[in-house]
């Protein structure tokens, strides 16, 4: 299978040595290493192990699966070993998702460092592939896992059982002329080019070429004219539809000479739909898009609480690993739960559990190394401190040094600001979340005397009788030493908490009478969510000038996460998720913080940066802009088995589309399931959906493998903003009367964001590549009957 990315695949020495094999040690724990023989396949895309050299192989990883390759100094694991191996021999392999890293030691560091950079530049590789070289990548795969002898070809008895694999149900004999046709080579075998052949008879899409041929005079392309006309009547694209026909041309059609003549064949066509062009997220989204000179308050901050746990918090494992993911992810504002460690060295971990304990100053480390690599903006080290002065002193002396310049240790200017500053002005800056003993203007202040004193220097004994008197005869100065004495906080720790000062919280009244916009308060869920059905008005119209950090109950031991919607309603700009638990919950989350560049912020709706705003989450009305959304659900393509390893279980695919918002707007519908197909269903089917404050809404498209024993099975998702989908720039005008359908179709046009596919995601989060739903959007301004 090779010969699918031959000439495309990266070749360097590194990459024909990683083809040869190298014998190196995997290890799992501090007891478990062994020795295995690891070797890149020919099609440069697969690693496969063996116990030994010419013993039976089976895969390891492919080279999709990887994210990043990391040095042995970035290893827990591997640190713990280094009086066994040294640290330059060893690396970590980590995957996408949730899967465990893989550490190797080579023996020698010349080969560690042939696999640490071959491994890298196909991970680079890899990522900035093309649709079509992903499909190509993706049929490797499966052609390695189907040709068991590995020697290039593939009998119609392998063919059918890859098949299976592949969530594919066909009719033997059908199944058996389209083998036939692809052999070209009469040898009863597929070769690779030859199982590409095949593969494209097995995933012809009617429905497309349907809608090709509706545009196309002949059939066979689409001329410069109709494919205008296509992104006109259908996609919406507006006056600049012809400017945007030629470019699409030239990025999608795969012919030279159709490029040339300006036309647009099958497979371009299909091309363009499938691609980010033809994405149901609006690329213009995807980068940093917002104004982020706004103050932190008026934003959502992707945020982890318990960001050091890789597992539950009872007994899960606590590691540096927690916030590397944390951060790579764009989480903005991570947790520290740091205690008293032996040997004078403060600890992280989840107080009285048995979760295990890793020290202060690797965290730290870990943030100034990882802190930036994902985004510029500011990070928020929300610090829960459960340690003695002693220790406290470590604490500040750790991030002093370790972080740097990185640290924001003062004001941005040294004076007393009005508000808090823009993610643009923090940008890689490090604020640390916590209590604090004195305001910011008394500390302000004191610097400001601390000045005049070393400017007076030039008398230092007039100076220090002065200053004996004003002790003396100043009660404030009493009153403070008499606070520093009593206070069981560290003053070098609280010096370094500027615009993120923690507070306990009474009520809104107290909280505007008495704090200040630096202040911040933290409710657990069962409080904010009291709060938000009580108050729900008070509440937005405090987080639109203060933040508020909202965490999961203590009751959920397992590390699972509420849904962070209803928080976001109410303007809570820190909603804290444990991160490391896959689910719905985490779907929504990843869902509203893939916009914006990924940088971990998202400006909040207008009417939720309003300190008057009349907005109230539990009883939303009008002037927000209540919307139509109508989605047929078309077809479905390449969905995975749920269970990968049986080859006789085919899904039978069903799609539910939610809706997430406010309580009103929070509602789902669903697709009749189709039998045995999860290769190429088709559903055709319509859902409708009314909302009244769609800035606030997720959209999430499920897909489940129907079993009427049981719960449905989960097969893939994908989550976004309504704000994000791509629209059309026309609206339907205010309308008199409720449609009928006849009307609502007859004036559609002015609303259909049009034919969008939908990349289906796993349960953690990662590509299922090139699973994908097939959908046609349409909305409307304001609230509309559409009869069935």
């Amino acid at each position: 299978m090779a010969s699918l990315l031959q000439g495309r695949l990266p070749i360097s020495q590194d990459v024909l040595l990683m083809q040869k094999g190298t014998m190196m040690r995997k290890v799992r724990s501090k007891n478990w290493k062994k020795l295995r023989y690891f070797r890149l396949q020919e099609d440069g895309m697969t690693v496969w192990h063996a116990r030994q050299v010419g013993a039976r192989a089976k895969a390891s990883f492919s080279i999709s699966d990887v994210e990043t390759v990391r040095n042995g100094h970035e290893s827990e694991l591997l640190r713990s070993l280094a009086e066994e191996f040294p640290l330059e021999q060893g690396f970590t392999i980590v995957f996408h998702g949730r899967r465990s890293n893989l550490d190797l030691v080579a023996n020698s560091v010349e080969e560690a460092q042939i696999w640490m950079k071959g491994l890298q530049l196909l991970v680079d590789f890899v990522t900035n592939m093309d649709q079509q070289e992903r499909l190509d990548q993706w049929l490797s795969d499966w052609f390695q896992r189907g040709d068991k002898n590995q020697d290039g070809r593939m009998s119609f008895h392998e063919v059918q059982r890859l098949l299976r694999l592949m969530n594919v149900e066909m009719e033997q004999e059908h199944a058996f002329q389209l083998f036939q046709a692809a052999d070209t080579s009469q040898s009863d075998t597929l070769e690779g080019h030859e199982f590409i052949e095949f593969y494209k008879a097995l995933t012809k899409r009617v429905e497309v070429l349907e809608l090709f041929g509706n545009f196309s005079a002949d059939g066979q392309k689409l001329t410069l004219l109709e494919f205008v006309d296509f992104l006109q009547e259908e996609q919406k694209e507006g006056d600049h539809a012809s400017d945007l026909a030629l470019e699409l041309i030239d990025r999608h059609e795969p012919s030279e000479s159709g490029k040339l003549r300006h036309v647009l064949s099958m497979d371009g066509f299909l091309s363009y739909l499938y691609s980010k062009d033809g994405d149901i997220f609006n690329p213009s989204c995807l980068p940093i898009y917002q104004d982020m000179t706004q103050p932190l308050n008026h934003y959502y901050i992707n945020s982890s609480h318990n960001t050091y746990l890789v597992g539950d918090q009872l007994c899960g494992q606590s590691s540096v690993e927690g916030y590397i993911r944390a951060l790579k992810r764009g989480c903005r504002c991570v947790e520290v739960d740091v205690w008293d460690g032996p040997s004078g060295e403060p600890v992280v971990y989840h107080g009285h559990t048995l979760t295990s304990r890793i020290l202060f100053k690797e965290v730290v480390a870990t943030l100034a190394q990882y802190a930036f690599q994902t985004s510029d903006y500011p990070v928020i080290l929300s610090l829960e401190n459960h340690c003695s002065w002693e220790q406290q002193e470590i604490i500040a002396h750790h991030l002093t040094e370790i972080l740097g310049d990185q640290l924001l240790s003062t004001t941005l200017d040294g004076q007393l600001p009005t508000q808090l500053p823009s993610p643009e002005e923090l940008q890689k800056k490090i604020l640390v979340k916590g209590k604090k003993l004195s305001t910011l203007e008394e500390d302000l202040e004191e610097e400001e005397e601390l000045e005049t004193e070393l400017e007076g220097e030039q008398e230092p004994e007039l100076e220090s009788q002065f200053e004996s008197e004003t002790q003396e005869l100043s009660p404030r100065s009493k009153d403070k030493n008499e606070k520093k004495s009593k206070a069981i906080l560290c003053p070098s720790l609280s010096a370094l908490v500027i615009y993120t000062k923690t507070v306990s919280f009474y009520n809104f009244t107290h909280s505007r009478e008495h704090y200040r916009f630096y202040e911040l308060s933290s409710f657990s869920e069962t409080k904010a969510k009291n709060l938000i059905k009580e108050t729900g008005n008070q509440f937005v119209q405090h987080n639109a000038w203060q933040l508020s950090r909202v965490y999961p109950s203590g009751l959920r031991t397992d590390s699972s996460n509420y849904n962070p919607q209803e928080f976001w309603n109410a303007g809570c700009q820190m909603v804290a998720m444990n991160v490391q638990t896959a689910g719905l919950e985490m779907d929504i989350y990843d869902g509203l913080f893939r916009q914006n560049g990924g940088c971990g912020y998202v400006l909040k709706p207008d009417f939720l940066r309003d300190t008057q705003s009349s907005f109230h989450p539990e009883r939303p009305i009008s002037p927000f802009k209540a919307q139509t959304l109508q989605i047929q659900v078309i077809s479905g393509q390449q969905l995975p088995k749920v269970d990968k390893t049986k080859e006789g279980s085919i899904v039978d695919p069903l799609v539910r589309v939610e809706i997430f918002g406010v309580r009103p707007d929070t509602t789902r519908q669903e697709t009749s399931y189709v039998e045995n197909n999860g290769f190429n269903p088709y559903w055709g089917q319509t859902l409708c959906f009314q909302l009244l404050v769609p800035e606030l809404a997720m959209l999430r498209f499920l897909v489940k493998d129907y079993n009427w024993t049981s719960r449905n099975d989960f097969i893939g998702q994908y989550t976004l903003p309504w704000t994000c989908m791509q629209q059309g720039e026309r609206v339907l005008p205010p309308l008199a009367k409720p449609l009928t359908l006849a009307a609502f179709l007859m004036l559609s046009s002015y609303a259909f964001p049009g034919y969008r596919h939908i990349h289906l995601l796993s349960k953690d989060g990662t590509s299922l590549h090139p699973a994908s739903l097939f959908v046609h959007i349409c909305m409307l301004e304001g609230l509309r009957e559409v009869e069935s």
